[in-house]
């Protein structure tokens, strides 16, 4: 017997594109009855929000977005200024209804969120996530930056939009983002695919993020882990972000890695480059955390 995923894929895109078409129009005539998101994981870009995602959602009271069979991550709706409109971003959680239904069969209220790493780096999101929900709780990842630029541009090889070796792509940065935050800031609109897809270094400033975060929402809104913390004990990682959803524990049914790759060695002459770079804004990022990050530091 064939399975619905089974019978999905199988189904030609125009009838996949009217079932997606259906639900949503279904989701914005409720959203006046729709529940907001409790909790968002902004970021960082290759810092584990996909994993951190999926073990949020192995718990009973975590429900993922409407429709649920879709499985999907993240709305993308602040994007470009978040012009689909409120109600729009309401039709993809669950009504209230539904909502208590669960909360009756649980003893507890479930939450339900989304996952995108553009929310944290771009620096305009922050205010659109407080109009949209003042009380959402947000979880940022923060990986050895050094680690995560040569992630990054590792997937951007695999995509097939970076061209460039890591230390010509590390280069090419200032060059390639000139001005963009400028368009940005001059139009709510405007989405830079070059300050979401090549800035391999500048989303290692963790600092400057995390401060954008919280000139907007209350420091207890804002949870800050060490992806490094996550894959080497995924259930303690996981307790604590149940907790900060005011969730009860859960035994997570397996702990394994999401979306990840496997990637060349880390070049030596950019990595050094980095991390020399890196060592001052890593220090002031402990400072502000109160806590040792245990980061690549530079050759003695």
């Amino acid at each position: 017997m064939s399975t619905m995923s089974d019978l999905k894929e199988r189904s030609p895109d125009w009838v996949r594109e009217l079932a997606r078409k259906s639900t949503r129009g279904y989701g914005m005539a409720t959203a006046r009855q729709r529940g907001k998101p409790d909790y968002l994981i902004v970021g960082a870009k290759r810092g584990g929000t996909t994993s951190l995602f999926n073990y949020l959602r192995m718990h009973p009271g975590v429900l993922g977005m409407f429709p649920q069979p879709r499985a999907s991550k993240s709305t993308d709706y602040f994007f470009g200024g978040a012009p689909n409109g409120s109600r729009w971003y309401r039709s993809h959680f669950h009504t209230n209804w539904y909502l208590d239904r669960i909360g009756k069969d649980l003893g507890y209220r479930p939450v339900t969120g989304e996952a995108s790493p553009y929310y944290i780096w771009d620096p305009r999101i922050a205010r659109l996530a407080r109009q949209a929900n003042p009380d959402v709780k947000a979880i940022m990842l923060v990986r050895d930056p050094v680690e995560r630029a040569f992630s990054h541009w590792q997937e951007r090889v695999q995509n097939g939009v970076e061209p460039l070796t890591f230390a010509e792509a590390l280069a090419a940065e200032e060059s390639r983002t000139a001005g963009e935050l400028d368009r940005m800031a001059a139009d709510p609109t405007y989405h830079s695919a070059a300050h979401d897809w090549y800035t391999y270094r500048a989303r290692g400033l963790y600092l400057p993020q995390l401060q954008n975060w919280l000139e907007v929402f209350p420091k207890e809104q804002l949870l800050v882990l060490r992806s490094e913390d996550m894959y080497s004990d995924v259930q303690t990682m996981a307790d604590t972000v149940f907790e900060f959803l005011g969730l009860p524990k859960f035994e997570l049914p397996t702990t394994k890695t999401f979306n990840a790759s496997r990637r060349p060695d880390l070049p030596e002459a950019p990595a050094k480059e980095l991390a020399e770079f890196y060592a001052p804004h890593n220090a002031e990022l402990e400072t502000y955390l109160g806590r040792s990050l245990e980061w690549t530091k530079p050759s003695a």
